[in-house]
């Protein structure tokens, strides 16, 4: 093993092996010829031999080469291994690195992650509409590291009483996003969307202000009288609206309802999967009074027409027509939605024979408690068919018939 003092003689050598060159420096010639600079030393941690590699000489001259050999001896007065601590600054500048991300880069990768677990494309679009929307504009550009209280706030808090559930959404997936974030090492700390012991103690509780605010129910003892006046009104939306209240469905179920859909021989209409909000299929048996205004309506009508037609050609009832009918009406601050706790509240009350969780089937209400969820077997068609009969038969109690104009 010779010493190199020189450039020179560093550019000249050719004999294989470690060639010393100062304290712990060293020059390694390979069998192929190619020279490489390495680094020995004795960790002080372990007090194992190590070696370092610095680099080729074609990169890194023998001045370059002596000056690490410098630093990293220097690291070992202060009982630093070299290697561990090269690994710890690469670390620290990825890290570094990784912390730049903006919050829409973090929650494009953090939605692209998620997506096997949504059930159809639609969520995914509602994840990066409400984000482009409401949180993009206050902070998408920034760094997630300097995502904070105050900014989440003025994202959501000027919606968070007018559009208390999509400010409830926002502020979850804001939340979701940064916890993603967290566990990818993008960012520490706390999280700044958190509700719970955090937002909680600054905004307003959303579900007090959707019971006080959001789908106001008529009271089921008045619904003989409603259905009474309802039918006193002429038009398409009139019939969807009964129909909507008789199947105990949200409006855009009943907007969206195709003749291909129901099965006039079983008396069930079935809607598809990604109509409902759980994304799963949801049978309806039809009551006696449903069954009538479908067969009012069916007249030369094909399988992909919409059940109840809107006044643009071929096109359903559109988005806000049932709650329009209602205000013309004017019976009170109730809205097409709130019919379904009107049913709720009426088998509560009068259809006690049957069981909760056949109501909830009626409502396509989803299990929260996983447990009951586990045991729950089949829709209950049948038994939920005599429940939709024994709603029509209340409601009909007190009105007569009226014939379809």
């Amino acid at each position: 093993m010779a010493f190199l003092k020189s450039a020179r003689s560093v550019e000249t050598i050719t004999e294989i092996g470690y060639h010393r060159c100062d304290s712990g420096l060293y020059l390694q010639v390979a069998r192929s010829g190619t020279k490489s600079w390495i680094f020995r030393y004795k960790s002080p941690v372990t007090a194992k031999q190590r070696e370092m590699g610095l680099g080729s000489l074609n990169i890194v001259t023998l001045a370059m080469a002596r000056n690490m050999a410098v630093d990293y001896r220097l690291q070992l007065l202060k009982e630093l291994d070299p290697l561990e601590e090269r690994v710890r600054i690469k670390q620290e500048k990825l890290m570094e690195q990784a912390r730049s991300i903006t919050f829409e880069q973090a929650a494009e990768l953090c939605i692209n992650s998620k997506k096997p677990e949504w059930k159809n494309v639609k969520h995914t679009q509602q994840w990066s509409n409400t984000l482009k929307t409401y949180a993009y504009p206050v902070f998408g550009n920034l760094s997630l590291s300097v995502l904070n209280t105050d900014l989440v706030l003025k994202a959501i808090e000027p919606i968070w009483i007018s559009k208390a559930e999509t400010a409830s959404r926002v502020r979850q997936r804001i939340e979701t996003v940064w916890d993603w974030a967290r566990a990818r090492d993008y960012v520490e700390g706390e999280n700044p969307a958190r509700l719970r012991g955090h937002l909680d103690k600054i905004l307003p509780n959303t579900a007090k202000v959707k019971r006080v605010k959001h789908h106001a129910a008529l009271p089921y003892k008045e619904i003989n009288s409603f259905i009474k006046k309802l039918r006193d009104q002429k038009g398409i939306s009139v019939l969807a609206l009964e129909f909507m209240i008789l199947t105990a469905t949200r409006t855009g179920e009943v907007r969206g309802a195709k003749w291909q859909e129901i099965d006039f021989s079983t008396r069930v209409w079935t809607i598809p999967s990604d109509r409902m909000k759980a994304g799963k299929e949801h049978r309806i048996p039809l009551c006696n009074r449903a069954e009538k205004i479908l067969n009012n309506l069916k007249s030369n009508r094909k399988p992909d027409d919409f059940v109840f037609l809107g006044w643009k050609n071929g096109m359903g009832l559109s988005d806000g027509t049932m709650l329009k009918l209602l205000k013309k009406m004017d019976i009170g601050p109730y809205t097409p939605h709130g019919f379904r706790s009107t049913f709720r509240d009426w088998a509560a009350e009068e259809a006690y024979k049957f069981a909760n969780e056949t109501v909830e089937l009626a409502l396509a209400h989803t299990i929260k408690n996983k447990a009951e969820a586990a045991y729950r077997r089949g829709d209950q068609l049948e038994r939920r068919r005599e429940l939709m009969l024994e709603w029509d038969e209340f409601i009909e109690r007190k009105v007569s018939e009226t014939n379809f104009s």
